[in-house]
């Protein structure tokens, strides 16, 4: 690959770690638009916990970290990288297959 596309992944994967880790943490508490509807309209209180909700990185924080600032952005961090994983993994798999197609006609 061209050296400056490798720059340019480089940055954009930089750019994507610094929103996830530092600048999430400085998120508003305050409901979202879709959470503050359902609190106007009366329904909020109706919502079932999801099958997930006990999972490590629930809430968009790390599970056992008490300082909600570096718990969501390690939690941020972390899906930053399970999303590169498996895009890469998407990626390379989708590739592998169309070059065994390609020379299997």
């Amino acid at each position: 690959m061209d050296r400056r596309l490798w720059w340019f992944l480089g940055a954009g994967l930089a750019v994507t770690l610094i929103v996830a880790g530092v600048i999430s943490g400085f998120a508003s508490g305050e409901p979202d638009g879709l959470e503050r509807v359902s609190i106007d309209e009366g329904f909020a209180n109706s919502a079932a916990d999801h099958p997930l909700g006990d999972s490590p990185l629930a809430d968009y924080t790390v599970e056992g970290i008490e300082n909600d600032r570096i718990s969501t952005g390690i939690a941020g961090i972390i899906g930053v990288v399970v999303t590169l994983v498996v895009a890469t993994g998407l990626l390379y798999g989708i590739r592998h297959l169309s070059r065994h197609r390609a020379t299997n006609k």
